[in-house]
Parts: C-alpha cells; sequence; structure tokens
C-alpha cells in the first residue's frame, strides 16, 4: 500500500514538472507586441525585421543578439545622423526598461537580416531568435510584408 501511495506522489510531482515546462514560456518577462519583416526583390540578398517588445518585467533587459535561420548573418543596427548623412551602425544592443516598449523601425533602430538564405515570400513567416543579457530567449515568428505595417510606434513609451 504504501509503494502504491509513494507511486502515485511520484507521478504527480512528475506531471507538474511536465506542464511547468510548457507553462514557463508564458511566464517570460519579455512579449513581442507586434511586427514584420520587409519584403524585398528576389535578387536583394538583405532585408529588415522591425517588432514591438514589452518588458513585463520589473527590470531593465538588454537585446544583445539575434539570430535566424532564414539570414546568415543578423545584426542590430540604429539610424545615425553623420556630417549631413544618415547612415546605418551596428549596435552591440538595445536596453528595455521595466514597462517599457522598445519599437524597432524602418526610421531608426531594427535588425538587418544579412545573406538571406533564400528569398523570402510575402506571407512567409521568418523565425527571429531574440537573446538577452539576462539569459532570457524569445523565439517570434514575423510575416514577411511589402510595407511597413504600422509606422505610428517610432519611439520609446
Amino acid at each position: 500500500m504504501e509503494f502504491m501511495t509513494l507511486s502515485l506522489k511520484i507521478k504527480q510531482v512528475f506531471a507538474a514538472f511536465c506542464i511547468s515546462l510548457f507553462t514557463l514560456p508564458a511566464l517570460a518577462d519579455i512579449a513581442l507586441l507586434d511586427g514584420h519583416v520587409r519584403a524585398m526583390p528576389p535578387s536583394v540578398p538583405n532585408t529588415a525585421a522591425y517588432f514591438r517588445l514589452a518588458n513585463q518585467g520589473d527590470k531593465p533587459v538588454r537585446l544583445i543578439n539575434v539570430t535566424s535561420t532564414a539570414a546568415k548573418d543578423t545584426q542590430i543596427h540604429t539610424i545615425i545622423e553623420q556630417d549631413g548623412l544618415v547612415k546605418m551602425k551596428r549596435i552591440s544592443g538595445l536596453d528595455l526598461m521595466p514597462s517599457e516598449t522598445l519599437v524597432l523601425n524602418a526610421g531608426g533602430d531594427h535588425i538587418m537580416l544579412l545573406g538571406l538564405t533564400e528569398p523570402l515570400v510575402i506571407g512567409q513567416q521568418v523565425p527571429l531568435q531574440l537573446q538577452f543579457d539576462d539569459g532570457q530567449q524569445l523565439d517570434i515568428l514575423l510575416p514577411v510584408t511589402a510595407i511597413a505595417v504600422d509606422d505610428g510606434h517610432q519611439h520609446h513609451h
């Protein structure tokens, strides 16, 4: 009788552990609000990803890396004005304060997808893995669109 009770307890603990594996991503501090990848002609090997992330946690985090199977290289970029010219510049990361939204858009910070592994098609979903300095990772899928979906979010909130 004791063995059967112990066996039942072990099964319950194991079941709770398995359920927690599926619910942990829902408890993540960083959430994707929306986003897209810009469609380019098939002959253009690079494109950009734009999205909004919300920090729902109580600590600041820094986006430090982005990877994608859709491109040979991904880089975090910003737009700067230098000597009267507007240029893209690679940066090491982007800060996301608690209860704030980080906005990546065509006129500012964005993710460059360099050396596309194949031409992107409108409506296709592009996988990106976002890596943060606190060890969090967020896997997202962004649709490929012909034009910017929403340029109304061009600043930090």
